[in-house]
C-alpha cells in the first residue's frame, strides 16, 4: 500500500520542474478548524469544507519504524497491512469492499515517524470510516490467519522493493549508514528475517503499546456538521480507556564520525548511479526552512544547479536530482546522479560535490532565490485545495509540531528566509561534513 519511496521522490521532483521562476503572489482563505479531545487522550480536529460533497478522515498514529528495536523490525509497516484484515465486528477482508460499495476509497502509509490511515467517502457516509477506525484502534484481530496472510503479503512486498528493482537496497543502506546506532537505522519495511520469526505475542505487544487513543490524532475534513461528527466520535471511541504513554526512545542520532563509501553490484540496474548522503536538519528546527530552499535551488527543475551542471553543461549524467529527508528527530540530505552506461560514475560523484561547493562559494542569484520561494508557495497552497491533503496536513502539524495552526502560517517561515541564511545553512551541513556515498553499478555477469 505504500508507494516506492524513490519513485515518489523522482515523481515529486518532476512535478516541480513545471514551476517557473516567475514571481507570483498566492492568496488563500485561512483554514478554519475546531480542536477537540476525549478523556482517553484521543485528539480530534474538525475542519468543514463544503466545496464538494465528500469527507476525508485521517487517523495518524505516532508510531513508525523508529519505535521498533533491533531484531524486531518492520512491525509498524506490518500493521499498516494487518489493519485491513479483521476486527471483532468486521469480517476478514471486507473493509475494502464496504468502503468501495459506499463510493469511497482508502489507503495507508508508514514511515520512520508515523503510520497514517485515510478514508475518502461521500458526505453521507461519515459514520462508516469512524466506525472502522474505532474497530481497528482496539478491536483488531491479531490472530494466526490474519498474521500468516499479511506476513506473506509484506514479505513479498519487501522482496519486490529490494531485490526486483534497480537500486532497491538504497533506503536500507542509507538508513543504516546515515543513522548508525539509532532506531532510524533501518528502512521502514524492516528485515525479512525479523518478520519471519515474529510471533503473535510480539505483534500483540506492539499493537497494545502504540495503537491507543492517546497516541493518535483523528482529523475529519469535508462536508459535515461538526456537532454530528462529535457525537459519532464519542459514540465510537470514548469507551476505550487511556493507556500508559508509550515510551519513545532510541531516536537520538550522533554526528557521523567518518565518511562511508560502498560500491554495490546491482543485477537490476541498467545504468550506474551514485547517491551521496549528508546529515541534515530535522523537522521543527530553524535550519529546516533555509535548507529546504537551498535543496530546491540545487535540485528542482531543469534550471536547477545540478541539472544545469551535470546534465546540460558537463553531460556526465542523464539525471541529477536530490531530496531532503527531514524527520521528527533527525534528517538527511541526499544528492542523486544517474550516469551513462559507458562513462565513469566517479565523474558524476565528483561533479555533484563540486557543484554544491560552487553554489556555496559563489552564492545564489535573486532569480534562483525567488524561484525556490515560489515553489514553496505553490506547494503550500496546493496542499489546501482538497480535503484529503488538508486533513493530512492538520494531522502532521499537530503530531510533529503540536500546532495545527501552522496550516495557515508555516509559509511565513519560508518567505522570511534571507539569501544569507540559505548559504549559511548550506555551508553548515555540506562543507567538510562527513558523508555516505553509495555507488550502484550494473552487474552484467550475474544477469
Amino acid at each position: 500500500m505504500k508507494k516506492n519511496i524513490i519513485k515518489g521522490i523522482i515523481t515529486a521532483s518532476a512535478l516541480l520542474f513545471l514551476i517557473t521562476s516567475n514571481s507570483f503572489s498566492i492568496s488563500f482563505n485561512p483554514i478554519k478548524f475546531v480542536r477537540d479531545s476525549l478523556p482517553n487522550g484521543l485528539q480530534i480536529i474538525y475542519t468543514v469544507d463544503k466545496t464538494a460533497p465528500v469527507i476525508a478522515t485521517i487517523m495518524h498514529y505516532r508510531v513508525g519504524s523508529r519505535d521498533e528495536i533491533p531484531g524486531k523490525t518492520g512491525y509498524a509497516h506490518f500493521f499498516e497491512h494487518l489493519m485491513f484484515e479483521a476486527t471483532r465486528d468486521i469480517p476478514r477482508a471486507s473493509i475494502d469492499k464496504m468502503v468501495q460499495e459506499a463510493g469511497g476509497n482508502l489507503n495507508a502509509h508508514t514511515s520512520w515517524d508515523e503510520t497514517v490511515y485515510f478514508f475518502q467517502v461521500p458526505a453521507n457516509q461519515l459514520k462508516l470510516p469512524l466506525w472502522i477506525e474505532s474497530q481497528r484502534m482496539r478491536l483488531l484481530k491479531v490472530d494466526s490467519v490474519g498474521v500468516a496472510t499479511q506476513k506473506g503479503v509484506v514479505r513479498e512486498e519487501l522482496k519486490m522493493r529490494t531485490l526486483n528493482q534497480p537500486y532497491g537496497t538504497l533506503i536500507q543502506k542509507l538508513s543504516e549508514n546515515m543513522f548508525p546506532g539509532a532506531t532510524y537505522g533501518w528502512a521502514t519495511v524492516g528485515f525479512d528475517q525479523d518478520l519471519e520469526k515474529a510471533t503473535i505475542p510480539d505483534f500483540k505487544s506492539f499493537y497494545d503499546k502504540f495503537y491507543q487513543p492517546n497516541n493518535a490524532c483523528l482529523v475529519i475534513a469535508g462536508d459535515f456538521i461538526i456537532d454530528s461528527a462529535k457525537k459519532y466520535v464519542r459514540q465510537y471511541f470514548s469507551t476505550y480507556p487511556k493507556a500508559s504513554e508509550p515510551e519513545h526512545s532510541g531516536y537520538q542520532t550522533k554526528p557521523l564520525e567518518k565518511d562511508y563509501s560502498e560500491i554495490i553490484k546491482d543485477t537490476k540496474a541498467q545504468v550506474p548511479a551514485v547517491f551521496i548522503g549528508y546529515r541534515g536538519p530535522m523537522l521543527n528546527e530553524a535550519d529546516y526552512y533555509p535548507m529546504s530552499l537551498f535543496m530546491d535551488i540545487l535540485t528542482s527543475g531543469e534550471s536547477s544547479r545540478l541539472n544545469q551542471r551535470l546534465v546540460e553543461k558537463d553531460r556526465v549524467a542523464v539525471n541529477a536530482a536530490g531530496f531532503q529527508l527531514s524527520l521528527q528527530y533527525t534528517g538527511a540530505l541526499v544528492l542523486v546522479g544517474i550516469g551513462f552506461p559507458d562513462k565513469d560514475i566517479k565523474d558524476v560523484e565528483e561533479a555533484l560535490i563540486d557543484e554544491v561547493k560552487e553554489v556555496i562559494s559563489d552564492g545564489i542569484t535573486d532569480e534562483e532565490f525567488e524561484k525556490a520561494k515560489n515553489i514553496k508557495e505553490a506547494q503550500f497552497v496546493g496542499d489546501k485545495k482538497n480535503v484529503l491533503p488538508k486533513a493530512e496536513s492538520l494531522a502532521q502539524y499537530f503530531s510533529y509540531y503540536g500546532n495545527p495552526t501552522l496550516i495557515n502560517s508555516q509559509l511565513d517561515n519560508y518567505l522570511s528566509v534571507t539569501k544569507e541564511q540559505v548559504l549559511s545553512v548550506a555551508k553548515k551541513y555540506f562543507s567538510s561534513a562527513k558523508k555516505v556515498v553509495l555507488t550502484y553499478v550494473p552487474d552484467s555477469e550475474t544477469k
